[in-house]
């Protein structure tokens, strides 16, 4: 792939640039290209999501997000305050989470970067026994889906404010997920931004661990050469079976999002991985 700005009719229909990825070792500020401000608290009195809820305790890595400073609107501030400390969580690394106590029982998947929430708050409605632990750094699509779930009466969701490494690594217990879900992460298109990529080894030798057997690992790109690499890891990992002998076809249970109609609007052909945990 070449190292040149893409152009608007090559950038990829991904989702805010707001999905944690894995990348080993430390990270200097080099490492980054810029040293990263302070995050300034939406919150300050504890009532919405933390702007930095792991501080300093935790390792800085390459990250494949930036947290874009969008605009709140007072509607998702409202949600936010009301409802984040019923359904909210902060990804601080400090205690382990319980999944069966926080989910009432139900089995749980972890959705990984959801921008506005609209297929999430979709899919909790289609399947209410199931738990979604939607992962995310972006404010508004926070509060938006705070106010899905409550509007629809949603008690399925809980949202997580944070990296999504430091949940699975230091928060979440071995084999305590159905499921994980990554759509339309950013796929970083330049070959010297590609380490940014949440789909890598590393990351799924952490992911592998937090599923429990049967689990069901659901990738969905319209990036043709991140598809590519998604399929070549998702196979490599030995503790994976692919459902399909390549990419799958879209499951019905995985809502249209506007990301997936901009890549089609572009001609990009979207594809889907379905690969499930094998037994312990």
């Amino acid at each position: 792939m070449s190292d040149n700005p893409a152009t608007p009719e090559s950038v990829p229909a991904s989702g805010p640039e707001s999905v944690p990825a894995f990348s080993p070792g430390g990270a200097t500020a080099a490492d980054e290209g810029r040293s990263r401000p302070a995050p300034k608290a939406m919150f300050p009195d504890g009532t919405g999501p933390a702007a930095d809820p792991a501080g300093s305790h935790h390792e800085r890595r390459i990250r494949s997000f930036q947290p874009r400073r969008s605009r709140v609107s007072p509607g998702q501030a409202d949600a936010l305050r009301r409802l984040w400390p019923k359904w909210g969580l902060d990804i601080d690394g400090l205690c382990k989470i319980d999944l069966t106590e926080l989910f009432e029982g139900r089995p749980v998947v972890l959705e990984i970067g959801f921008g506005m929430g609209e297929a999430t708050a979709q899919m909790a409605a289609d399947d209410p026994d199931t738990g979604i632990l939607a992962c995310d750094v972006h404010t508004p699509g926070q509060g938006n889906l705070l106010g899905l779930a409550e509007r629809n009466g949603l008690s399925n969701i809980r949202v997580a404010n944070g990296d999504a490494i430091i949940l699975l690594r230091e928060m979440l217990a071995p084999g305590s997920l159905a499921g994980l879900r990554v759509y339309f992460p950013d796929p970083w298109p330049k070959k010297r931004h590609h380490k940014r990529r949440l789909i890598q080894p590393e990351f799924l030798s952490l992911v592998t661990t937090r599923l429990a057997p049967g689990a069901l690992v659901h990738c969905a790109t319209d990036w043709e050469p991140y598809a590519e690499q998604m399929l070549e890891v998702l196979s490599a990992e030995p503790t994976l079976e692919n459902e399909y002998s390549g990419y799958a076809p879209r499951p019905d249970f995985r809502p249209f999002t506007k990301f997936e109609g901009q890549g089609l609007d572009k001609g990009h052909t979207v594809h889907d991985l379905l690969f499930r945990r094998r037994p312990a």
